[in-house]
């Protein structure tokens, strides 16, 4: 089974292509809360992070799950320093509160994590089956105000710049 997520992220993902491989240890707060962390003797867990669009800030990445523990995208991204955009548990709480407020530019009142495809096997017919969901309009339309941003903010036509996007593959 292949599953893909899409999530948006605080902070100008470094690499395309980023394996993470954390052990993520579960956990109930003292009000019942259930929790992950990340803890050497935790469950082995493992994702790998494509970048799909960069912007001044945030970056849009698909998280392609290796295994599938509780939060793992969740911990995996703010461990690394990238928390989701939205992500009341383990996000970036002022920044949160700064894209949810009425009139935001970028604003978005919701987690942007996105389950948008899986692919397995068809029981009966051993034939690769593959379901996706578009992106909610919230979503969306928070990229699309990052892509507009991000179009005023483009140098003029002519201007020679360089190009700051490293490349290649990493490994936390």
């Amino acid at each position: 089974m292949d599953k893909r997520y899409f999530a948006c992220v605080a902070g100008e993902f470094p690499n395309n292509r980023q394996h993470v491989r954390l052990a993520l240890y579960k956990y109930s707060t003292p009000d019942g809360e259930r929790r992950v962390r990340v803890q050497e003797d935790g469950l082995a867990s493992h994702t790998v992070f494509s970048r799909v669009e960069a912007f001044a800030g945030f970056t849009l990445l698909e998280a392609e799950l290796k295994t599938g523990r509780t939060h793992q995208i969740r911990v995996h991204l703010a461990h690394s320093g990238y928390p989701i955009i939205g992500d009341d548990k383990y996000g970036d709480f002022a920044l949160n509160k700064r894209l949810a407020r009425a009139g935001a530019r970028p604003g978005i009142k919701r987690m942007f994590l996105h389950a948008h495809k899986l692919t397995f096997v068809h029981p009966g017919t051993g034939e690769p089956l593959v379901v996706a969901a578009p992106l909610p309009d919230e979503c969306t339309g928070f990229l699309q105000q990052l892509r507009s941003q991000s179009n005023q903010d483009a140098p003029k036509q002519g201007a020679r710049h360089a190009n700051k996007e490293p490349n290649g593959q990493a490994e936390i």
